[in-house]
């Protein structure tokens, strides 16, 4: 494959799996709604999972193909864009103001699933073996911990109101009729699973032909490609005067990759780590932090327009090292 058609293939793929994830979501949120099935469950569960599809399509892919630098670079580079990029430019547009309750229970989370992402980095030193690898036992203890925290999201949503933005993601969808509900299921699923296969092969084909490890790429453009929903959605909430929905959404965005996605992957296929290094993994933790600090420095759970543009620089940062 050419430098060209792996390009053009990145490209298609990453389109597919974007419309494919809508579509999907529209159509199973749609189904969900005729079975009775409340809005606020529907905008948890479905609507969820869906801005989550890009990285798991790919990075299961990518595992069962034997990329699985791909696979853990996407999760780690995904997490750490979400946090230092998204945060970060939405700070600079708006600040962001956090309340209490996000601050003392969901952030600390996000601290914590990065925490885990880099103990199973340690795996290797930690248990003798050559290489750092998520096991499928580690996939299952994941993925253990996620519905642990899928129950927690929901007893915590019980007081939810209109405005709660998962209650209004499920009204805005559910009412297509049936055919076009199964259409869009059937479609999204064949446009996640040719886009996923394609963008795969892309992705490393590119590796090869620039000479850079497939890690990088996936730390650097799957990360982007993948993560480019979250990023409109908090820029576009920025814009609308409401900067804390990005909070929300780039905290659940994480701990589905590292719970739900790395979980599911591994669970399939063991993933080593590969190229992506302890010092991808501690940049991961770094950020988090940062994000904590931020959320309690200076004024009381706002992160600044300065420490937005901090966060910024510090991802071009990492990027620049990343590319040298």
């Amino acid at each position: 494959m050419s430098l060209f058609v792996s390009v053009v293939w990145l490209i298609v793929g990453l389109v597919l799996i974007l419309a494919g994830a809508n579509f999907l979501t529209d159509g199973s949120s749609a189904i969900a709604k005729r079975m009775g099935i409340s809005d606020l469950i529907i905008g948890l569960t479905v609507v969820a999972f869906g801005t989550s599809t890009p990285e798991l399509v790919i990075s299961v892919v990518a595992a069962t193909e034997g990329n699985s630098s791909i696979a853990v670079g996407n999760i780690v580079g995904s997490n750490i864009l979400n946090i230092l990029l998204i945060i970060g430019l939405t700070a600079v547009i708006r600040p962001i103001f956090i309340k209490k309750s996000v601050m003392t229970n969901e952030i600390p989370m996000l601290v914590l699933s990065s925490v885990v992402v880099l103990i199973l980095g340690y795996s290797s030193a930690l248990d003798g073996l050559e290489t750092a690898t998520i096991t499928r036992v580690d996939g299952l203890l994941l993925l253990i911990f996620f519905l642990l925290f899928m129950r927690y999201t929901f007893a915590s949503a019980r007081s939810a109101t209109d405005s709660d933005p998962a209650e209004a993601d499920g009204q805005r969808l559910g009412r297509f009729p049936v055919w076009k509900s199964v259409v869009y299921v059937v479609g999204g699923l064949a446009a996640l699973v040719f886009g996923g296969d394609k963008f795969v092969d892309g992705a490393s084909t590119l590796a090869r032909h620039i000479g850079v490890s497939e890690a990088t790429i996936g730390l650097t453009i799957v990360a982007v490609g993948t993560s480019l929903p979250e990023l409109a959605t908090s820029v576009v909430a920025a814009l609308k005067d409401k900067p804390g929905l990005a909070v929300g959404n780039v905290i659940g965005s994480n701990i589905f990759n590292v719970l739900l996605i790395l979980g599911v992957s591994s669970t399939i296929v063991p993933l080593p780590f590969g190229g992506v290094t302890l010092t991808d993994l501690w940049t991961l933790v770094g950020a988090s932090f940062m994000f904590l600090l931020f959320g309690w420095a200076f004024r009381e759970r706002c992160i600044t327009r300065v420490e937005g543009a901090i966060m910024l620089a510090s991802y071009v940062a990492y990027t620049v090292w990343l590319l040298i």
